[in-house]
């Protein structure tokens, strides 16, 4: 009984020992949802507003560690209140594209991720709605990129993963208008692993 004990917890150990050390390569797809605010110098307030997210993912690693790229079109909305109640919607659709590095721990296709890595968004697209007593003095000029940081973690069940994670805006987003603004986000998404 003893040694039928030691066998089962070795095999056990040395499963999730080759789970964590072979070298692997997988790839999927993912979808989600991101809520968006934007981080000005204390002249507007910002409201989340929610929005989405899909594309692939790819992740290399071995021994436990991984690269994950990820390359993603993303739609941001958020809206800025000026001081006197005056609102300004602005809505990004951009290409994302996340450079993460993370840990994995678990076995027989259950495991828990954690991750941090930059963020590199080319935005495609920007659009912004008034209310009717904003003039142009309430209209930003975005730039054409930013560059931010994401913190997350994630679990994997078999071919599905679960994501969540929080990206921190790095550069000001606006050529003129609003002062230093950046550009937060909390995205949830769900993923499904092609191979």
């Amino acid at each position: 009984m003893k040694f039928l004990s030691l066998t089962v917890a070795f095999l056990l150990v040395g499963l999730f020992a080759s789970a964590q050390v072979l070298p692997s390569f997988q790839l999927g797809i993912k979808a989600g949802a991101n809520f968006s605010k934007f981080d000005s110098e204390n002249t507007f307030n910002s409201e989340n507003r929610a929005g989405f997210y899909g594309g692939l993912w790819a992740r290399l690693g071995a021994a436990g560690i991984y690269f994950q790229p990820e390359l993603y079109v993303s739609g941001k909305k958020t809206s800025l209140v000026s001081n006197t109640g005056e609102v300004n919607k602005v809505t990004f659709t951009s290409l994302d594209v996340p450079l993460l590095v993370g840990t994995k721990f678990g076995a027989a296709g259950v495991g828990l991720r954690l991750n941090t890595g930059p963020m590199f968004s080319l935005i495609l697209d920007e659009n912004q709605s008034f209310s009717q007593a904003a003039g142009t003095v309430f209209r930003a000029d975005f730039k054409n990129q930013a560059v931010a940081w994401q913190f997350g973690a994630g679990l994997d069940l078999k071919k599905l993963s679960f994501d969540a994670r929080y990206e921190l805006g790095l550069s000001k987003i606006n050529k003129a208008g609003y002062p230093g603004t950046k550009l937060n986000l909390f995205t949830v998404g769900l993923g499904y692993r092609i191979l």
